[in-house]
């Protein structure tokens, strides 16, 4: 007891202590916390043992533009931080990889190496690099669980002014565009609002909740169901464009018929 006592009262003690618990306390850490951001968001996503297969389809196919660990060249951003989400959509709409450097990469067929799994893995491993937005279940993508009617108000509100009434697209500046949104599909829908891809603002879930985005998911897949009454969508901005394209082939008409008769009055006249 009196030789505790007095290595108490040495002068290094105080360090003694101080250094076991510091030990104690990283351990504990090193037990506790997981190995490394990249594995942590492997393991998050689901996809780790994907994730080696997607760097090697990475090295093969991307790597010549976003560089080989994926920090981005001259020639193509850093995709570290960008998430599955942008990348499922991306490579599954065949708007990567890109056919040239253009203002907007076009939607366009996937290349043959570019299968569902691949995509997958492709995925898992850009979500490994440094996380970003995942890609979503399969009921927060689900119309049949969403409201069209709300899903509307909030597409009018955020939406129409790129991509017209009922998603069919339109013109924006500097050569971009608001593509037609009847070619994707409700997890493609989703995946653009939390990505931005091309000129298109992120729809974060402080901004619109994961529920309102299945509502707006279920407003365009009702819309695109739709038949044209008038036979012909141009444009599907309701029948006015319909009548108004009506009206004036067959003004036109009458007009071209009222030359054709007065030259013909006047050559029998003549």
């Amino acid at each position: 007891m009196n030789s505790i006592t007095a290595r108490r009262r040495h002068p290094l003690a105080r360090v003694a202590v101080v250094a076991l618990a510091l030990g104690l306390l990283g351990g504990g850490y090193a037990l506790a916390a997981p190995n490394g951001s990249t594995a942590d968001a492997a393991i998050a996503s689901g996809k780790a043992d994907d994730a080696a297969e997607g760097k090697s389809l990475f090295v093969a196919h991307c790597a010549s533009c976003h560089g080989l660990n994926a920090e981005g060249t001259s020639k193509a951003p850093t995709l570290i931080g960008v998430g599955a989400a942008a990348v499922d959509f991306q490579v599954s709409s065949g708007r990567m990889p890109a056919a040239d450097a253009g203002p907007q990469a076009p939607r366009k067929p996937r290349p043959e190496w570019a299968t569902d799994q691949a995509v997958d893995q492709l995925s898992a491993y850009v979500q490994s690099l440094g996380g970003g937005p995942a890609r979503p279940a399969e009921e927060q993508v689900n119309p049949a669980l969403g409201d069209p009617a709300k899903g509307g108000e909030l597409f009018r509100a955020n939406c129409i002014q790129c991509h017209n009434f009922v998603g069919a697209g339109g013109a924006l500046t500097y050569g971009k565009y608001a593509p037609s949104l009847n070619p994707a599909t409700p997890t493609q829908i989703y995946e653009a609002m939390v990505t931005g891809p091309q000129a298109m603002p992120v729809f974060n879930d402080s901004t619109i909740t994961p529920e309102q985005k299945r509502d707006m998911i279920a407003y365009i897949t009702h819309v695109r169901s739709q038949v044209d009454p008038g036979g012909s969508g141009l444009g599907r901005i309701g029948p006015v464009t319909e009548g108004l394209v009506a009206w004036v082939v067959g003004l036109s008409l009458l007009v071209l018929a009222s030359i054709w008769i007065t030259a013909k009055k006047r050559r029998a006249q003549a």
